[in-house]
Protein backbone atom coordinates (compact mmCIF):
# COMPACT_ATOMS: atom_id res chain seq x y z
CA UNK A 1 0.00 0.00 0.00
CA UNK A 2 1.02 3.75 -1.08
CA UNK A 3 1.29 6.20 1.55
CA UNK A 4 1.79 9.38 0.05
CA UNK A 5 2.44 11.78 2.77
CA UNK A 6 2.25 15.95 2.47
CA UNK A 7 3.01 19.00 4.50
CA UNK A 8 -0.68 19.44 5.34
CA UNK A 9 -0.09 16.23 7.68
CA UNK A 10 2.95 17.29 9.05
CA UNK A 11 1.21 20.71 9.71
CA UNK A 12 -1.65 19.07 11.73
CA UNK A 13 0.43 17.30 14.26
CA UNK A 14 2.77 20.29 14.05
CA UNK A 15 2.58 21.15 18.15
CA UNK A 16 3.04 17.55 18.75
CA UNK A 17 6.30 17.24 16.84
CA UNK A 18 7.61 20.45 18.47
CA UNK A 19 6.82 18.49 22.13
CA UNK A 20 7.96 15.68 21.41
CA UNK A 21 11.48 17.00 20.20
CA UNK A 22 11.68 18.92 23.36
CA UNK A 23 10.74 16.03 25.22
CA UNK A 24 13.29 14.19 23.65
CA UNK A 25 16.17 16.53 23.72
CA UNK A 26 15.34 17.18 27.45
CA UNK A 27 15.47 13.68 28.47
CA UNK A 28 19.60 13.44 26.96
CA UNK A 29 20.01 17.05 28.63
CA UNK A 30 18.43 15.83 32.00
CA UNK A 31 20.95 12.76 31.88
CA UNK A 32 24.13 14.55 30.71
CA UNK A 33 23.72 18.38 32.14
CA UNK A 34 25.49 19.71 35.09
CA UNK A 35 23.02 20.04 37.96
CA UNK A 36 23.15 23.85 37.43
CA UNK A 37 21.83 23.50 34.19
CA UNK A 38 18.93 20.45 35.38
CA UNK A 39 17.46 23.23 37.18
CA UNK A 40 16.61 25.28 33.64
CA UNK A 41 15.06 22.04 32.27
CA UNK A 42 11.34 22.90 33.20
CA UNK A 43 11.88 26.31 32.28
CA UNK A 44 13.08 25.09 28.96
CA UNK A 45 9.91 22.50 28.65
CA UNK A 46 7.76 25.85 29.24
CA UNK A 47 9.42 27.48 26.23
CA UNK A 48 8.38 24.36 24.34
CA UNK A 49 5.10 24.43 25.09
CA UNK A 50 4.81 27.89 24.49
CA UNK A 51 6.50 27.00 20.75
CA UNK A 52 3.62 24.25 20.47
CA UNK A 53 1.14 26.74 21.39
CA UNK A 54 2.07 29.50 18.71
CA UNK A 55 2.11 26.66 16.07
CA UNK A 56 -1.17 25.73 17.27
CA UNK A 57 -2.08 29.11 15.50
CA UNK A 58 -1.52 27.77 12.76
CA UNK A 59 -4.25 25.15 12.53
CA UNK A 60 -6.78 27.54 13.53
CA UNK A 61 -9.23 27.42 10.48
CA UNK A 62 -8.32 24.38 9.22
CA UNK A 63 -10.56 21.48 8.60
CA UNK A 64 -9.14 18.43 6.96
CA UNK A 65 -7.96 14.21 7.79
CA UNK A 66 -4.01 13.81 7.98
CA UNK A 67 -2.45 10.77 7.56
CA UNK A 68 -4.65 8.04 6.12
CA UNK A 69 -7.70 9.51 7.62
CA UNK A 70 -6.00 8.69 11.11
CA UNK A 71 -5.76 12.01 12.68
CA UNK A 72 -8.90 15.25 12.52
CA UNK A 73 -7.50 18.75 12.39
CA UNK A 74 -10.47 20.87 13.05
CA UNK A 75 -11.35 23.65 15.88
CA UNK A 76 -12.14 21.13 18.22
CA UNK A 77 -8.34 19.94 17.93
CA UNK A 78 -6.80 23.65 18.19
CA UNK A 79 -9.77 23.97 21.48
CA UNK A 80 -8.38 20.70 22.65
CA UNK A 81 -4.69 21.48 22.20
CA UNK A 82 -4.42 24.87 23.67
CA UNK A 83 -6.19 23.03 26.59
CA UNK A 84 -3.14 20.38 27.35
CA UNK A 85 -0.91 22.63 26.45
CA UNK A 86 -2.01 25.67 29.28
CA UNK A 87 -2.55 22.39 31.56
CA UNK A 88 1.19 21.80 31.20
CA UNK A 89 2.70 24.94 31.10
CA UNK A 90 1.41 25.66 34.18
CA UNK A 91 1.25 22.01 35.85
CA UNK A 92 5.21 22.84 35.09
CA UNK A 93 5.48 26.38 36.94
CA UNK A 94 4.39 24.35 39.72
CA UNK A 95 7.19 21.70 39.52
CA UNK A 96 9.49 24.33 39.79
CA UNK A 97 8.13 25.59 42.87
CA UNK A 98 7.33 22.08 44.11
CA UNK A 99 11.01 21.45 43.35
CA UNK A 100 12.48 23.86 45.34
CA UNK A 101 10.22 23.54 48.29
CA UNK A 102 10.58 20.01 48.37
CA UNK A 103 14.83 20.02 47.79
CA UNK A 104 14.49 17.11 45.52
CA UNK A 105 15.22 17.45 41.43
CA UNK A 106 12.67 16.09 39.51
CA UNK A 107 15.18 15.49 36.09
CA UNK A 108 13.10 13.18 33.89
CA UNK A 109 9.75 14.79 34.65
CA UNK A 110 9.82 17.42 32.34
CA UNK A 111 10.07 15.04 29.56
CA UNK A 112 7.36 12.72 30.90
CA UNK A 113 5.36 15.48 31.40
CA UNK A 114 5.59 16.76 27.78
CA UNK A 115 5.08 13.15 26.34
CA UNK A 116 2.19 12.66 28.78
CA UNK A 117 0.88 15.99 26.57
CA UNK A 118 1.98 14.51 23.27
CA UNK A 119 -0.57 11.71 24.69
CA UNK A 120 -3.37 13.72 25.88
CA UNK A 121 -3.16 15.85 22.37
CA UNK A 122 -3.69 12.86 20.24
CA UNK A 123 -6.50 11.73 21.23
CA UNK A 124 -7.77 15.29 21.13
CA UNK A 125 -7.10 15.05 17.74
CA UNK A 126 -7.64 11.26 16.76
CA UNK A 127 -10.12 9.93 13.86
CA UNK A 128 -9.83 6.50 14.98
CA UNK A 129 -10.32 4.50 18.01
CA UNK A 130 -6.78 2.78 17.60
CA UNK A 131 -5.05 6.48 18.00
CA UNK A 132 -7.13 7.64 20.81
CA UNK A 133 -5.09 4.26 22.08
CA UNK A 134 -2.22 5.21 21.28
CA UNK A 135 -2.90 8.70 22.75
CA UNK A 136 -4.02 7.24 26.25
CA UNK A 137 -1.69 4.66 26.51
CA UNK A 138 1.44 7.79 25.45
CA UNK A 139 -0.45 9.82 28.39
CA UNK A 140 -0.88 7.03 30.85
CA UNK A 141 2.30 5.29 31.26
CA UNK A 142 4.34 8.57 31.75
CA UNK A 143 1.29 9.44 34.19
CA UNK A 144 2.51 6.00 36.02
CA UNK A 145 5.63 7.10 36.38
CA UNK A 146 5.01 10.92 37.65
CA UNK A 147 2.51 9.43 40.41
CA UNK A 148 5.31 7.58 42.13
CA UNK A 149 8.27 10.50 41.99
CA UNK A 150 8.56 10.65 45.56
CA UNK A 151 10.40 7.70 45.68
CA UNK A 152 11.15 7.59 49.27
CA UNK A 153 7.42 7.94 50.01
CA UNK A 154 5.57 4.84 50.16
CA UNK A 155 2.02 6.68 49.74
CA UNK A 156 3.97 7.90 46.23
CA UNK A 157 4.78 4.41 44.91
CA UNK A 158 1.52 2.78 46.54
CA UNK A 159 -0.68 5.35 44.20
CA UNK A 160 1.49 4.80 41.36
CA UNK A 161 1.34 1.39 41.82
CA UNK A 162 -2.43 1.15 42.40
CA UNK A 163 -3.08 3.49 39.23
CA UNK A 164 -0.83 1.03 37.16
CA UNK A 165 -2.73 -1.93 37.87
CA UNK A 166 -6.29 -0.76 37.53
CA UNK A 167 -5.12 1.67 34.76
CA UNK A 168 -3.65 -1.84 32.68
CA UNK A 169 -6.98 -3.75 33.51
CA UNK A 170 -9.21 -1.11 32.19
CA UNK A 171 -7.10 -0.75 28.95
CA UNK A 172 -8.03 -4.09 28.68
CA UNK A 173 -12.02 -3.59 28.44
CA UNK A 174 -10.66 -0.54 26.37
CA UNK A 175 -9.25 -2.44 23.96
CA UNK A 176 -11.43 -5.41 24.18
CA UNK A 177 -14.32 -2.62 22.83
CA UNK A 178 -12.22 -1.87 20.01
CA UNK A 179 -11.83 -5.35 18.97
CA UNK A 180 -15.30 -5.81 19.07
CA UNK A 181 -16.14 -2.72 17.02
CA UNK A 182 -13.40 -3.48 14.35
CA UNK A 183 -15.20 -7.09 14.27
CA UNK A 184 -18.68 -5.94 12.98
CA UNK A 185 -17.49 -2.34 11.11
CA UNK A 186 -13.97 -4.09 9.40
CA UNK A 187 -12.29 -0.59 10.48
CA UNK A 188 -11.37 1.21 13.58
CA UNK A 189 -12.12 4.81 11.89
CA UNK A 190 -14.30 6.95 13.05
CA UNK A 191 -15.80 7.39 9.60
CA UNK A 192 -16.29 3.96 8.41
CA UNK A 193 -17.71 3.86 12.28
CA UNK A 194 -20.63 6.55 11.12
CA UNK A 195 -21.16 5.14 7.95
CA UNK A 196 -21.94 1.84 9.26
CA UNK A 197 -24.13 3.46 11.83
CA UNK A 198 -26.02 5.84 9.11
CA UNK A 199 -27.34 2.03 7.52
CA UNK A 200 -28.10 0.09 10.93
CA UNK A 201 -29.05 2.74 12.84
CA UNK A 202 -32.13 0.98 14.21
CA UNK A 203 -30.77 -2.21 14.42
CA UNK A 204 -26.70 -2.33 15.30
CA UNK A 205 -25.02 -5.53 15.74
CA UNK A 206 -25.53 -6.47 19.23
CA UNK A 207 -20.83 -7.13 19.27
CA UNK A 208 -20.99 -3.65 18.50
CA UNK A 209 -23.30 -2.56 21.05
CA UNK A 210 -21.01 -4.59 23.96
CA UNK A 211 -17.97 -3.13 22.23
CA UNK A 212 -19.14 0.56 23.13
CA UNK A 213 -20.60 -0.62 26.58
CA UNK A 214 -16.78 -2.08 26.77
CA UNK A 215 -15.38 1.61 25.31
CA UNK A 216 -17.44 3.01 28.03
CA UNK A 217 -15.74 1.28 31.00
CA UNK A 218 -12.43 2.23 29.38
CA UNK A 219 -13.24 5.84 29.22
CA UNK A 220 -14.76 5.89 32.23
CA UNK A 221 -11.64 4.79 33.90
CA UNK A 222 -9.97 7.73 32.89
CA UNK A 223 -12.30 10.38 33.95
CA UNK A 224 -13.21 8.60 36.84
CA UNK A 225 -16.88 7.90 36.41
CA UNK A 226 -18.56 5.91 39.12
CA UNK A 227 -18.32 3.16 39.59
CA UNK A 228 -15.05 3.39 38.02
CA UNK A 229 -13.63 6.07 40.33
CA UNK A 230 -11.89 3.78 42.90
CA UNK A 231 -8.60 4.33 42.23
CA UNK A 232 -8.76 8.74 42.32
CA UNK A 233 -8.95 9.15 45.79
CA UNK A 234 -5.93 7.14 46.51
CA UNK A 235 -3.66 8.51 43.78
CA UNK A 236 -4.35 11.89 44.08
CA UNK A 237 -3.35 11.53 47.29
CA UNK A 238 -0.41 9.67 47.10
CA UNK A 239 1.02 11.86 43.88
CA UNK A 240 3.12 14.61 44.07
CA UNK A 241 0.69 18.13 44.35
CA UNK A 242 1.87 19.00 40.82
CA UNK A 243 1.52 15.67 39.15
CA UNK A 244 -2.23 15.51 41.23
CA UNK A 245 -3.21 18.62 39.27
CA UNK A 246 -2.08 17.88 35.98
CA UNK A 247 -3.27 14.73 36.96
CA UNK A 248 -6.58 16.09 37.60
CA UNK A 249 -7.29 18.54 34.70
CA UNK A 250 -5.08 16.84 31.77
CA UNK A 251 -5.94 13.33 31.89
CA UNK A 252 -9.58 14.36 32.51
CA UNK A 253 -9.91 16.53 29.36
CA UNK A 254 -8.19 13.83 27.68
CA UNK A 255 -10.53 11.35 28.53
CA UNK A 256 -13.98 13.86 28.13
CA UNK A 257 -12.00 14.62 24.31
CA UNK A 258 -12.34 10.72 23.74
CA UNK A 259 -15.61 10.99 24.64
CA UNK A 260 -16.43 13.71 22.57
CA UNK A 261 -15.12 12.48 19.02
CA UNK A 262 -16.42 8.99 19.58
CA UNK A 263 -19.93 9.20 21.06
CA UNK A 264 -20.88 12.64 20.42
CA UNK A 265 -19.43 13.19 16.78
CA UNK A 266 -19.73 9.67 15.71
CA UNK A 267 -21.60 7.44 17.75
CA UNK A 268 -24.57 9.90 17.95
CA UNK A 269 -26.85 8.12 15.63
CA UNK A 270 -27.25 5.46 17.62
CA UNK A 271 -28.12 7.53 21.01
CA UNK A 272 -30.91 6.16 22.03
CA UNK A 273 -28.14 3.33 22.69
CA UNK A 274 -26.01 4.99 24.90
CA UNK A 275 -27.58 7.98 26.33
CA UNK A 276 -29.61 6.15 28.94
CA UNK A 277 -26.47 4.22 30.44
CA UNK A 278 -24.54 7.92 30.59
CA UNK A 279 -27.65 9.43 31.86
CA UNK A 280 -27.03 6.51 34.89
CA UNK A 281 -23.48 7.33 35.26
CA UNK A 282 -23.77 11.19 35.28
CA UNK A 283 -26.40 11.37 38.42
CA UNK A 284 -24.44 8.20 39.87
CA UNK A 285 -21.27 10.32 39.49
CA UNK A 286 -22.29 13.70 40.65
CA UNK A 287 -24.17 11.89 43.67
CA UNK A 288 -21.39 10.06 45.03
CA UNK A 289 -18.67 12.32 44.67
CA UNK A 290 -20.21 15.11 46.26
CA UNK A 291 -21.54 13.18 49.17
CA UNK A 292 -18.04 11.34 50.05
CA UNK A 293 -16.26 15.16 49.76
CA UNK A 294 -18.56 16.24 52.55
CA UNK A 295 -16.35 13.79 54.68
CA UNK A 296 -13.25 14.41 53.78
CA UNK A 297 -10.40 15.95 56.33
CA UNK A 298 -7.49 16.29 53.27
CA UNK A 299 -7.71 18.57 50.77
CA UNK A 300 -6.29 16.17 48.21
CA UNK A 301 -8.94 13.89 49.22
CA UNK A 302 -11.53 16.55 49.25
CA UNK A 303 -10.77 17.73 45.61
CA UNK A 304 -9.95 14.10 44.69
CA UNK A 305 -14.02 13.51 45.18
CA UNK A 306 -14.84 16.81 43.93
CA UNK A 307 -13.20 15.90 40.49
CA UNK A 308 -15.14 12.75 40.16
CA UNK A 309 -18.73 15.00 40.73
CA UNK A 310 -17.15 17.46 38.11
CA UNK A 311 -16.63 14.30 35.98
CA UNK A 312 -20.74 14.09 36.21
CA UNK A 313 -21.18 17.59 35.51
CA UNK A 314 -19.42 17.12 32.52
CA UNK A 315 -21.30 13.80 31.48
CA UNK A 316 -24.83 16.12 31.77
CA UNK A 317 -23.46 17.57 29.04
CA UNK A 318 -23.01 14.75 26.72
CA UNK A 319 -26.09 12.90 27.46
CA UNK A 320 -27.68 16.35 26.12
CA UNK A 321 -26.43 15.08 22.82
CA UNK A 322 -27.46 18.63 21.05
CA UNK A 323 -25.95 21.70 19.56
CA UNK A 324 -24.90 22.85 22.61
CA UNK A 325 -23.09 19.76 23.85
CA UNK A 326 -19.21 20.37 22.55
CA UNK A 327 -19.38 24.21 23.22
CA UNK A 328 -21.13 23.36 27.06
CA UNK A 329 -18.26 21.01 27.46
CA UNK A 330 -14.86 23.04 26.03
CA UNK A 331 -16.13 25.64 28.23
CA UNK A 332 -16.83 23.77 31.37
CA UNK A 333 -13.29 21.73 30.63
CA UNK A 334 -11.18 25.44 30.60
CA UNK A 335 -13.55 26.21 33.69
CA UNK A 336 -12.21 23.02 35.54
CA UNK A 337 -8.45 23.87 34.56
CA UNK A 338 -8.46 27.74 36.19
CA UNK A 339 -10.36 26.32 39.29
CA UNK A 340 -8.60 23.29 39.59
CA UNK A 341 -4.75 24.34 39.13
CA UNK A 342 -5.73 27.47 41.47
CA UNK A 343 -6.83 25.29 44.11
CA UNK A 344 -4.30 22.83 43.71
CA UNK A 345 -0.96 25.54 43.93
CA UNK A 346 -2.40 27.15 46.58
CA UNK A 347 -2.54 23.70 48.36
CA UNK A 348 1.31 23.19 47.73
CA UNK A 349 1.69 26.34 49.48
CA UNK A 350 0.14 25.66 52.42
CA UNK A 351 1.59 21.74 52.58
CA UNK A 352 4.90 22.88 52.91
CA UNK A 353 7.81 20.18 52.93
CA UNK A 354 7.06 16.99 52.29
CA UNK A 355 3.46 17.60 52.26
CA UNK A 356 3.00 17.49 55.73
CA UNK A 357 -0.27 19.90 56.07
CA UNK A 358 -2.71 18.63 53.48
CA UNK A 359 -5.41 18.52 56.46
CA UNK A 360 -7.94 21.12 55.67
CA UNK A 361 -7.58 22.17 59.31
CA UNK A 362 -4.08 23.91 58.26
CA UNK A 363 -6.08 26.35 56.17
CA UNK A 364 -7.52 27.92 59.51
CA UNK A 365 -6.33 31.33 60.12
CA UNK A 366 -4.66 31.38 56.78
CA UNK A 367 -6.67 34.94 56.44
CA UNK A 368 -4.24 36.30 58.92
CA UNK A 369 -1.07 34.80 57.92
CA UNK A 370 -1.60 34.92 54.37
CA UNK A 371 -4.71 37.30 53.40
CA UNK A 372 -4.20 37.58 49.53
CA UNK A 373 -3.55 33.57 49.15
CA UNK A 374 -7.03 33.36 51.24
CA UNK A 375 -8.74 35.38 49.01
CA UNK A 376 -7.02 33.46 46.11
CA UNK A 377 -8.27 30.42 47.35
CA UNK A 378 -11.76 31.43 48.13
CA UNK A 379 -12.13 32.76 45.07
CA UNK A 380 -11.36 29.04 43.78
CA UNK A 381 -13.51 27.31 46.06
CA UNK A 382 -16.49 29.84 45.05
CA UNK A 383 -16.11 29.09 41.58
CA UNK A 384 -16.00 25.67 41.78
CA UNK A 385 -19.12 25.49 44.12
CA UNK A 386 -20.83 27.61 41.13
CA UNK A 387 -21.44 30.52 42.31
CA UNK A 388 -21.21 34.18 40.00
CA UNK A 389 -19.82 35.65 38.79
CA UNK A 390 -17.54 33.17 38.44
CA UNK A 391 -16.34 30.86 35.46
CA UNK A 392 -18.02 27.82 37.47
CA UNK A 393 -21.40 29.42 37.84
CA UNK A 394 -21.21 29.92 34.12
CA UNK A 395 -19.66 26.32 32.88
CA UNK A 396 -22.87 24.71 34.73
CA UNK A 397 -24.93 27.16 33.67
CA UNK A 398 -24.19 26.06 29.71
CA UNK A 399 -24.04 22.22 30.85
CA UNK A 400 -27.31 22.06 32.64
CA UNK A 401 -28.88 24.76 29.73
CA UNK A 402 -27.70 21.94 26.65
CA UNK A 403 -29.57 19.10 29.32
CA UNK A 404 -32.67 21.29 29.58
CA UNK A 405 -32.42 21.77 25.89
CA UNK A 406 -32.84 18.13 25.14
CA UNK A 407 -35.59 17.50 27.71
CA UNK A 408 -33.33 16.10 30.40
CA UNK A 409 -34.97 18.40 33.16
CA UNK A 410 -34.71 15.87 36.14
CA UNK A 411 -31.24 15.57 35.18
CA UNK A 412 -30.67 19.05 35.28
CA UNK A 413 -32.64 19.66 39.00
CA UNK A 414 -29.82 16.44 39.87
CA UNK A 415 -27.36 18.09 38.62
CA UNK A 416 -28.31 21.71 40.44
CA UNK A 417 -29.20 19.88 43.96
CA UNK A 418 -25.08 18.10 43.62
CA UNK A 419 -24.25 22.43 43.41
CA UNK A 420 -25.89 22.84 46.19
CA UNK A 421 -24.64 20.15 48.50
CA UNK A 422 -21.05 20.89 47.35
CA UNK A 423 -21.41 24.28 48.86
CA UNK A 424 -21.01 22.57 51.99
CA UNK A 425 -17.46 21.20 51.79
CA UNK A 426 -16.04 24.51 49.54
CA UNK A 427 -17.11 26.89 51.85
CA UNK A 428 -16.35 24.66 54.44
CA UNK A 429 -12.35 25.77 53.38
CA UNK A 430 -13.60 28.79 53.25
CA UNK A 431 -15.26 29.64 56.98
CA UNK A 432 -11.78 27.52 58.05
CA UNK A 433 -9.68 30.30 56.29
CA UNK A 434 -11.70 33.71 57.74
CA UNK A 435 -13.49 31.89 60.69
CA UNK A 436 -10.88 29.88 62.40
CA UNK A 437 -7.74 30.98 64.17
CA UNK A 438 -3.80 29.30 62.92
CA UNK A 439 -3.63 25.81 64.27
CA UNK A 440 -0.35 26.77 65.24
CA UNK A 441 1.99 29.52 64.62
CA UNK A 442 3.73 28.39 61.44
CA UNK A 443 3.81 31.05 58.85
CA UNK A 444 3.07 30.62 55.40
CA UNK A 445 6.89 30.64 53.52
CA UNK A 446 6.91 33.51 51.09
CA UNK A 447 5.25 32.40 47.72
CA UNK A 448 7.73 31.18 44.27
CA UNK A 449 7.06 33.45 41.06
CA UNK A 450 6.29 29.88 39.53
CA UNK A 451 3.31 28.64 41.44
CA UNK A 452 2.24 32.46 41.94
CA UNK A 453 1.94 32.97 38.58
CA UNK A 454 -0.24 29.88 38.53
CA UNK A 455 -2.28 31.42 41.10
CA UNK A 456 -2.68 34.47 39.38
CA UNK A 457 -3.70 33.23 36.08
CA UNK A 458 -6.31 31.16 38.04
CA UNK A 459 -8.15 34.38 39.56
CA UNK A 460 -7.77 36.18 36.87
CA UNK A 461 -9.27 33.84 34.42
CA UNK A 462 -12.00 32.75 37.02
CA UNK A 463 -13.21 36.61 37.04
CA UNK A 464 -12.81 37.56 33.39
CA UNK A 465 -14.60 34.84 32.08
CA UNK A 466 -17.38 34.50 34.68
CA UNK A 467 -18.13 38.07 33.47
CA UNK A 468 -17.36 38.17 29.75
CA UNK A 469 -18.08 34.36 29.49
CA UNK A 470 -18.97 35.15 25.28
CA UNK A 471 -15.40 36.04 24.76
CA UNK A 472 -14.65 32.22 25.83
CA UNK A 473 -17.87 30.33 24.80
CA UNK A 474 -17.98 32.30 21.55
CA UNK A 475 -14.50 30.04 20.56
CA UNK A 476 -16.77 26.93 20.77
CA UNK A 477 -19.18 27.83 18.59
Amino acid sequence: MNVNLTGADFLGILPIIILSGFGVVLMVLSVFSQRFHRMTIPYLGVVGIILALISNFFLIGKDYLAFQNMVRVDWLTVAFNFIFLVTAGLSLLLTTSYSEQEHIEFIEFTPLLLFSTVGMMLMGSAQNLMMIFLGLETMSIALYVMAGFRRNHRESLEAALKYFLLGAFATGFLLYGIALIYGVVGSTSFTAIAQYLNKNALSPDLLFLVGTGLLIVGFGFKVALVPFHMWTPDVYQGSPMPVTAYMAVGAKAAGFAAIVRFFTLSAAQIAYQWVDVLWILAVLTMTVGNVLALVQKDIKRMLAYSSIAHAGYLLVGIVADNDLTVPAVMFYLVAYLLMNLGAFAIALIVSGNQERRTRIEYFKGLAETQPMLALAMAICMVSLAGFPPTIGFMGKFYLFSAALYSGYVWLAIIGVINSLISVYYYIGVVVAMYMHKPVDERRIEQVVPGVGLVVLVAVVGIFIFGIFPGSLAGLFG
